[in-house]
């Protein structure tokens, strides 16, 4: 049988969608992922609780227990929560749930885009200011002209690392027709405390938070929190058992403790010394955070990330999305000091 051509067997709109590229770089530091550098350890009573889980059957398809442990964490009613494997399950839901146009400012969190082209769906990045902050003017055409099932803003914003003026996400809010949706990621770093609040008065608001960034990526926990009946929509296009008992279980327990809140604390304090000791070297510009990461334009952003590369420190290459853009995760104290020899060095000093 003659090799068929895939290429145009697939859907029109997955036929030019490029893969999002989570690239595997061994080396010696490795802050490119926005990972938390600190794992939570499980003590012997959460050991034991895994060791004698039944893997033979499926896991708690509503996940109850680790709801009530989110619950008691943000105030909030269990039932106002969705879990999902990641927030990037959440969002392919909510796509699939409301549709398009699918409108969010840019440079932000690919995954909005390629999972509305992967689903069909029109989208649309509309550039931020030269604050990269939101250009409300723009996005206010766009909504009246398209009418968006789903406007996506993350704030903090990934790669930029700072959040939107408040005054700004109330009128995308108070304007937009179809679901706004917060991207709180990175929340737990903010001096901000972020939009639940809102919840009550905007019943068309989503928020989405996870536990990837505070220590526990490997376990793909995300959540969102909104009006019941909006999660009751999301609900009917979600996947059985799609959070395994694992996963459950280790949230449960790290979530009991002050380990995750410690750590954040420790993260914020050296991601603010790492940003004086970045200002103090010439030619390197970074911006103020309020992530676990600092955004910093550079004069050829290119030849310093492989500089840094052959010193055996990985940093995210984002001249692609912005013209001499790097950004770096906030790591241990020693990486920190690491990542700092080989930035000077590839700055040209010594």
């Amino acid at each position: 049988m003659k090799k068929p051509d895939f290429s145009k067997l697939v859907r029109k709109n997955i036929r030019h969608l490029k893969p999002y590229n989570a690239a595997d770089i061994r080396c010696a530091v490795k802050l490119d992922a926005n990972e938390s550098p600190y794992s939570f350890c499980l003590k012997n009573g959460a050991l034991d609780m895994i060791a004698s889980a039944a893997l033979n059957r499926y896991p708690d398809p509503e996940a109850r227990g680790l709801k009530r442990a989110l619950a008691r964490k943000i105030g909030l009613d269990a039932d106002a929560i969705l879990l999902g494997n990641g927030s990037d399950e959440l969002i392919y839901y909510l796509t699939i749930t409301f549709g398009g146009p699918v409108l969010y400012a840019v440079p932000t969190f690919s995954m909005y885009g390629i999972i509305a082209q992967s689903l069909g769906e029109r989208h649309k990045g509309i550039p931020l200011d030269r604050n990269f902050d939101i250009d409300v003017d723009r996005m206010a055409e766009h909504i009246k002209k398209f009418r968006p099932g789903l406007i996506f803003l993350s704030s903090p914003n990934n790669p930029t690392g700072n959040c939107f003026s408040t005054d700004r996400i109330l009128r995308i809010i108070e304007m937009a027709s179809g679901i706004v949706v917060l991207d709180e990621a990175y929340q737990p770093f903010s001096s901000r405390r972020g939009f639940l609040s809102l919840l009550k008065d905007y019943k068309h608001l989503a928020i989405l938070r996870t536990l990837s960034k505070i220590g526990l990526a490997a376990l793909r926990v995300g959540y969102m929190v909104a009006d019941k009946a909006l999660l009751m929509e999301v609900n009917k296009v979600r996947l059985p058992y799609n959070l395994n008992a694992l996963s459950q279980t280790v949230a449960v327990e790290a979530l009991r403790g002050s380990f995750l809140r410690d750590v954040t604390a420790n993260i914020v304090a050296a991601r603010d010394q790492l940003y004086e000791a970045m200002s103090s070297i010439p030619e390197v510009h970074p911006y103020p955070s309020e992530a676990n990461f600092i955004f910093f334009k550079v004069r050829d952003a290119d030849a310093v990330h492989e500089k840094m590369l052959s010193q055996g420190v990985l940093v995210k290459n984002m001249n692609r999305a912005v013209k001499g853009a790097l950004r770096v995760t906030v790591g241990t104290p020693e990486e920190n000091e690491k990542f700092m020899r080989a930035l000077k060095k590839a700055m040209g000093g010594k």
